[in-house]
This record gives structure tokens, C-alpha cells and sequence, in this order.
């Protein structure tokens, strides 16, 4: 009896042997073919085997031993080749690995965000200077001309749409609510010429993700400027052209909507963004008293498109209205307003525009500037 169970536990080892000869074969097939559908199926297909049949089939008496014996027997080999299962093993370090990128790219957005809160704080906390009037102004020279179509009291008006516009359509009679005051911005990464105030990394041509340093930072500076003159404003951040450029607008349609229903009497919705003019030594420019302020446009779009926009020509009359009282307190502060076929997401609003701060070519401290003087003539419009 003691040799028929010692012979019995050497046949169970050398099938144990067998099964992790197996399991290691198919471990190197793994390795060096990268097959990870055919090894798995082969493998399954080994782990399946009925280990009863096997183990009578190789070990002589087996059949004598007991049934709970027998059982523990093949529950623990069949755990053996789970615990093995090389599959397995690649999954749960794969998975590991993902969870451990998983938290450190939170960690990080955590970061950004506080460091982006911490910012903001910092910025709202200065002391806001709002614009003076009666300042002498003068537009300084630069490589593009200037070009417009219509004009209404000395408000210029770049018609690139097959529209007439009539007299009706440029007079400015529009009210709208002051209640709130909504800025985002379509290309939230554009940014501009490094000055020695405002150095940064570009990740991108003349575009960042840091929003201290793009156009976002100047509707931050806008959005202080605005609460001085006991505005509320709301002013979203988000990234609508990052990780991708395309798609922007349907990004920032679904931001904007989602916004108005939180703060549905909200009439000036302002798209802020950048000319993307290709000459990057282009850099509008008007000096109004001591200071160098980048020029604004107004960029108006329509049904031109095919897209329905009931909004248009309510839009073009805050722009021209808005204009005209920049041209009074701070002549040239304006280039001509574009009147598009895009719509541009402004069928949502009824003062809607996009407002183009400076191109590439100039700094970011003289768009800080332009926001200055825009909150000024803002502030003496919508009352």
C-alpha cells in the first residue's frame, strides 16, 4: 500500500510536470510571436482538457482513489493554469499600467487646475484700472490694408456675403439686457508674440494650452474689466480646439448652449479669439494717450452659409452700435467689421459676435490693454 501511494504521487507530479511544460511552451510562443488570438485559443483549448480522463489516462490506479481526493487533485491543477495563464498575467499588467497613467494624467489635470485657480485668484485680486477718455488716439502703420464695402456714421463694414445691405439693416436700434455677459472662445490656444512680461512655451504655432498665456488669459483680463463696472459675467475656459483643431465650432456650440441654459436672460454673448492672419509680423496696433493697445474686429456671420440664423442682422446692429461708440471715445481702436456666410455659432444669442483681439504679431500685454478700452465703450452701451 505505501508504494502503490508513493507511485501514485510521482505520476501526479509528472503530469503536473507536463501541464506547466505545456504552459511554458506556449508562454515563449507568446513572447516571440506577439499572437495574442492564436496563443490564447491554444491555450484555452489545453487548460479544457478534461484533467479527470487525463489524469486516468496517465496515472494506473487512479481510479482507486478517493472522489474528493481526485477532485482536489484537479482543482488545484486547474488553478495552476489560471494562476499561469500567461494572457492573464500580460492583461493584469497592462491594466496596472494603465490605471498607474490613469492616475498620474489626473494628478496632473489636478495640478493644472489648482495652479489655474490660483492664477485667476491672483489676477482678480489686482487692482483693475478702468479706461480713461478724452485720450488722444492714433493707428499705427502696418503691412495690410485696410478694406471695407459699407459704412454707416463712420462705422466700416466688409460685406464678403452676397447681401445688399440696406440702411435699415446697419442702424444700430438695438437694446439689449445687461443682466449678464457670457465670453468663451472657439480657439481657445491662440496666443501670440512672447514679450518680456509674458514669455511661454508655444505648443503649437503661436498657440499654447496654458491658459495664463492665450487668448483666454485676455478674456480673463476682459472679464475683470466687466465686473468693474458691476457686470456678471460668465466666462468659460474650455478647450474647444484641443487635443483637435477641427470640430472646434460644434465643440463650443455645445459649451454655449449648455451655458445659456444655466443663464437663459443673457443677451452679449462674446466669442473672444485672435486674428489667424498667415503674416505673423502682422500687429494692428493703436497707441490711445501713453499706451499701446491691439486693434479688435468684429467678425458677423449669417444665414449665408445655409444654416438658419433668424440672429444675424440683430448681431450686426450691437456690433455697428458698439463701434460707433469706439470710434467716438477711441477712433481706430476698431478694424472694419467682416460681415461672413459662416454662421458661427451666433444664431444663439441676439448680440452674438466673435471679437478678434490683435493677430500674431503683437503681445499679449497689448491685448491686455485693448480689454481696457472694450470694457469702456461696453460699459457706456449696455445699461
Amino acid at each position: 500500500m505505501i508504494n502503490l501511494t508513493v507511485f501514485r504521487l510521482k505520476d501526479v507530479l509528472k503530469l503536473l510536470g507536463k501541464v506547466f511544460l505545456i504552459v511554458g511552451i506556449l508562454w515563449i510562443l507568446y513572447i516571440f510571436l506577439g499572437d495574442k488570438e492564436t496563443t490564447q485559443a491554444v491555450f484555452y483549448s489545453v487548460a479544457q482538457i478534461d484533467m479527470r480522463g487525463l489524469l486516468e489516462e496517465n496515472i494506473p490506479g487512479i481510479q482507486q482513489i478517493q472522489e474528493a481526493e481526485t477532485e482536489d487533485v484537479i482543482e488545484q491543477v486547474e488553478e495552476d493554469i489560471e494562476a499561469l495563464d500567461p494572457l492573464k498575467i500580460v492583461l493584469d499588467s497592462e491594466l496596472k499600467m494603465a490605471s498607474a497613467v490613469v492616475k498620474k494624467e489626473e494628478k496632473q489635470t489636478e495640478e493644472v487646475g489648482e495652479a489655474q485657480e490660483q492664477s485667476n485668484e491672483q489676477i482678480e485680486n489686482e487692482t483693475v484700472e478702468q479706461a480713461q477718455t478724452g485720450l488722444s488716439t492714433q493707428v499705427l502703420p502696418n503691412n495690410v490694408p485696410t478694406r471695407f464695402t459699407n459704412s454707416y456714421h463712420g462705422v466700416e463694414v466688409r460685406n464678403e456675403t452676397s447681401y445688399q445691405l440696406t440702411e435699415e439693416m446697419l442702424t444700430p436700434d438695438i437694446t439689449v439686457s445687461r443682466e449678464n455677459i457670457m465670453i468663451f472662445h472657439t480657439h481657445t490656444c491662440e496666443s501670440y508674440t512672447p514679450s518680456e512680461a509674458y514669455p511661454y512655451t508655444q505648443t503649437g504655432t503661436y498657440r499654447t494650452t496654458d491658459l495664463n498665456f492665450s487668448v483666454a488669459r485676455v478674456g480673463t483680463e476682459l472679464e475683470r474689466q466687466l465686473k468693474s463696472y458691476q457686470y456678471n459675467v460668465i466666462h468659460d475656459v474650455t478647450y474647444h480646439d484641443y487635443p483637435a483643431y477641427n470640430g472646434s465650432y460644434g465643440r463650443s456650440l455645445t459649451t454655449v448652449k449648455n451655458l445659456l441654459q444655466l443663464y437663459p436672460n443673457t443677451d452679449v454673448v462674446i466669442d473672444l479669439h485672435r486674428d489667424a492672419i498667415g503674416d505673423y509680423s502682422y500687429a494692428p496696433t493703436v497707441q490711445i494717450g501713453e499706451e499701446y493697445a491691439a486693434q479688435l474686429m468684429f467678425v458677423i456671420g449669417t444665414d449665408g452659409g445655409g444654416l438658419e440664423h433668424p440672429n444675424w442682422q440683430q448681431n450686426l446692429k450691437f456690433a455697428i452700435k458698439i463701434q460707433e461708440k469706439a470710434n467716438e471715445l477711441y477712433p481706430g481702436l476698431f478694424k472694419p467689421i467682416i460681415l461672413r456666410n459662416s454662421r458661427y455659432n451666433q444664431h444663439l444669442a441676439k448680440a452674438a459676435t466673435i471679437i478678434e483681439v490683435g493677430a500674431t504679431g503683437n503681445t499679449l500685454d497689448q491685448c491686455l490693454v485693448s480689454m481696457k478700452y472694450l470694457a469702456k465703450v461696453i460699459s457706456e452701451v449696455v445699461q
